[in-house]
């Protein structure tokens, strides 16, 4: 793994161990899941980083056939509007003062409108006549107001474009599968999860993290002992950082670790022996460890081990 020395780019794989084909649903998600759809209700998505939640939306999107989902990014500035459009005012202003100098037609305002996830998703239903799949984004990053401010327009997937004078309203029986993720970073106002289901995405188990691998990686020819043994290590790594008070590495960053490791051709049987071949190792702990203290940390394992 030379690329920087040769000048040369590897070819991209990532986008085939993110495919939402790839995706493992373990049993519990998959009956929120279902009870979600069952109830016509939002489901809320909370977990580690990393642990799959945002995944899964593109999951039932691509299971179903409902097309790419549409993905709203909760920011700390967002108000309930930007889940259903957005008015280039300004933009807008400016072209109106630059095109009356220039004594030329004007556009529509509807060309300053640009819908998003869940205003796309109501005016596909209502329109189109089909459904999406809309993911709201690590909500908890959001106002405390916001998931509120919502409610109505959840339940009655009805929004208003004032600047137009005109509203949309999508049929019950399309209404959207609408998933949203949080990381907990704040409480969810009771009133909202009220009308929500809840599901906690565990950090997986051993075998859990086995079928994932599997999964993902497509790594039939790894040999179950040794995959066995690099997760034990990952295991590891996670109680290190829990020790240093930093982050712990997740599944998603299991999953890239163990794509380093075989492009490095490390020989996983060295591991926890004075063999190892500790510059190689350190080189595929780039992806594990999020800070220094763990680097460290985790430099010091590697040396105790002779």
């Amino acid at each position: 793994m030379q690329h920087y020395e040769n000048k040369t780019l590897p070819p991209v794989k990532r986008e085939n161990w993110n495919h939402p084909a790839r995706y493992r649903v373990s049993p519990g998600l998959a009956d929120a899941f279902n009870v979600a759809l069952e109830l016509s209700l939002p489901l809320i998505l909370t977990g580690e980083a990393g642990t799959g939640k945002t995944q899964f939306a593109h999951h039932v999107a691509d299971r179903f056939g409902m097309g790419p989902a549409l993905v709203f990014n909760a920011k700390t500035t967002s108000v309930a509007t930007d889940l259903f459009y957005r008015y280039q005012a300004v933009k807008h202003f400016q072209y109106i003062q630059s095109k009356r100098e220039q004594e030329k037609a004007l556009k529509n305002t509807g060309d300053f409108i640009e819908y998003q996830a869940l205003g796309l998703a109501i005016r596909n239903a209502q329109e189109k006549g089909t459904r999406s799949v809309v993911l709201i984004d690590e909500i908890d990053k959001a106002p405390r107001d916001f998931p509120n401010d919502i409610l109505n327009e959840l339940e009655g997937l009805r929004f208003d474009v004032p600047e137009l004078e005109t509203s949309f309203q999508a049929p019950q029986e399309l209404r959207p599968v609408i998933i949203l993720t949080s990381n907990s970073e704040k409480n969810l106002p009771a009133p909202f999860l009220r009308r929500c289901v809840f599901y906690n995405i565990d950090f997986p188990d051993e075998k859990e993290l086995y079928e994932i691998i599997r999964l993902k990686l497509g790594a039939e020819e790894m040999e179950q002992g040794r995959l066995n043994r690099l997760i034990e290590e990952f295991d590891a790594i996670r109680k290190v950082a829990a020790q240093a008070n930093t982050k712990k590495p997740a599944t998603a960053e299991l999953i890239s670790w163990l794509a380093v490791l075989q492009q490095l051709d490390f020989d996983v049987d060295t591991l926890g022996t004075p063999g190892v071949d500790k510059k190689t190792l350190m080189q595929s702990y780039t992806v594990l460890a999020k800070s220094d203290e763990l680097r460290q940390a985790l430099k010091k394992r590697i040396d105790d081990w002779g």
